[in-house]
């Protein structure tokens, strides 16, 4: 029995046309005509067989199969260009690209710390006046932070007014230096020095513009010298931390281009690069810590945003690469359709590379220039599985296996058998019926249907043919002993009842 038809049932049962595999071309180019079916498959079962059209027990229509040659090498498909456009088939190229190593991870935006400023006390004393009153609250440089009463800056102060009055400068300028280790800004200086008068509190002023990211202080508050108040961070730059995998970790370096995107801005990127890989892994998902740095000057990206990054490595050597969509991955071993023109397919073993976002890099398998198939190539490659070389077993095929079977019809003037075997586990077959030719040298006279038979199978191509049958024997009756069904095939095929005549 012809097995390329498989193909054409699979794909009227799933609706993809009505059209047939390719018609053959006559000599002169003139297309045959329609042939007749011989016979109808259930869709869902390739055993269920019928002489006419018939449905399934769920309602589906029984496919006819016909009479076809496939040509070409084990594994080659050939369907209509109608079938084809059902199926949505598209084709790519396989292109010999520069191509990048492209990682995809996810970051969270952050202040620069190399910009964060920290705000100290410099002397213990209350707050009397705090102009910052949450965190996020933006400020400019010079702008009024809090106001301060601390009685070393009074005692300070006075110090410096009984300086004045004297005639020693190395008084005077230690008075001044007190003051401004007090962080006490030189034009109040001046104004204390113009009037004479003390002031009890002094005003603290923002070192730099940005955004209050951390307020540790509240109004009334005492505070001791040293003590953290406020940290100012600016946005006009920021960091991104990100997560890598241990296997990409060795294929990043500082300086490594990246891409950022959001969710919630489409249209719209951000290009930065790699400004930091931290010296340790997370000891629980194994990740490396990588800080990329972008720049920000409309401050758009704001803290602990949620961001989609792309980080491009490598030196863009040339590479052979198809789309990710053609691969097909089935967990042992990966494959791509070749698409060998006038409707032919077939499926060949690739070796894949890295990833290089919606593309793939080939090490093996295939070369540059090779026509693929895109879309819908797993269907062409389940039918090509069924003959493909690399699915076969590595041990050598045999080219005759012996099996047992029982004759469920049979055609006397065509010398054909219709015969359910039982599974013949050298060619990887299951048990099925399955119709096969009888040698001429095979005297059938004997047979009639229902006997179970032995019989020696050989491959010719595509076809399958009986060269010897050994026929059970009734039970054995006055003393006769049936030989046992090992035995019998373990028998040469000189002793069986009926063989091919040399």
């Amino acid at each position: 029995m012809n097995k390329t038809l498989l193909m054409s049932a699979l794909l009227l049962a799933l609706g993809a046309g009505g059209g047939y595999w390719a018609a053959k071309q006559t000599g002169d180019g003139a297309t045959a005509k329609e042939k007749t079916p011989l016979y109808w498959v259930n869709p869902m079962d390739p055993r269920d067989k019928r002489d006419g059209p018939a449905k399934d027990n769920m309602g589906m229509d029984f496919i006819p199969v016909y009479e076809e040659k496939q040509g070409g090498s084990p594994g080659t498909v050939t369907i209509s260009p109608e079938i084809q456009q059902n199926l949505g088939v598209r084709l790519a190229k396989v292109e010999k690209l520069p191509v990048h190593q492209q990682l995809e991870t996810v970051g969270y935006v952050g202040y620069d710390e190399d910009r964060l400023e920290a705000v100290n006390a410099r002397m213990a004393g209350w707050i009397r006046t705090l102009a910052i009153k949450s965190e996020g609250q933006q400020v400019a440089k010079g702008a009024l932070l809090y106001e301060l009463y601390a009685p070393d800056l009074v005692n300070a102060q006075h110090e410096y007014l009984l300086a004045l009055n004297t005639t020693n400068p190395l008084l005077l300028r230690a008075a001044e230096g007190k003051l401004k280790s007090l962080q006490v800004p030189s034009d109040q200086i001046a104004a204390l020095k113009r009037s004479r008068q003390v002031r009890e509190t002094i005003g603290i002023y923002a070192p730099s513009s940005g955004y209050v990211s951390e307020l540790k202080v509240r109004e009334g508050q005492y505070v001791e010298p040293a003590a953290a108040l406020f940290n100012i961070g600016t946005l006009k730059q920021v960091w991104v931390s990100a997560e890598v995998f241990e296997r990409q970790a060795a294929q990043l370096k500082v300086g490594d281009p990246v891409t950022m995107t959001l969710d919630y801005a489409p249209g719209r990127s951000w290009q930065g690069k790699v400004d930091y890989l931290y010296p340790t892994l997370d000891a629980a998902t194994r990740t490396l810590k990588v800080r990329l740095r972008f720049a920000n000057p409309d401050e758009f990206l704001k803290p602990n945003m949620f961001a989609k990054v792309s980080i491009r490595t490598g030196q863009g050597e040339p590479r052979l690469v198809v789309p990710s969509e053609a691969v097909i991955r089935t967990g042992s071993q990966d494959r791509l359709v070749l698409a060998l023109g006038e409707g032919s397919f077939k499926s060949v073993a690739v070796t894949l590379g890295p990833q290089f976002g919606d593309k793939v890099a080939i090490r093996e398998g295939v070369e540059a220039g090779d026509s693929i198939v895109s879309s819908a190539q797993f269907l062409l490659d389940s039918e090509s599985a069924i003959d493909s070389d690399f699915q076969r077993m590595t041990a050598v095929r045999p080219a005759e296996v012996w099996t047992q079977g029982e004759v469920d019809s049979m055609d006397l003037a065509n010398r054909t058998l219709m015969v359910s075997h039982q599974p013949i586990p050298e060619w990887q077959w299951p048990a099925m019926e399955m119709e096969f030719t009888v040698a001429d040298g095979v005297d059938m006279s004997k047979l009639t249907e229902g006997k179970t038979l032995h019989l020696q199978v050989m491959q010719e191509g595509d076809e399958y043919r009986i060269t010897n049958i050994h026929q059970e024997k009734a039970p054995a009756t006055d003393g006769d002993v049936k030989p046992a069904a090992d035995e019998m095939e373990g028998m040469d095929p000189s002793q069986h009842e009926m063989g091919a005549k040399p």
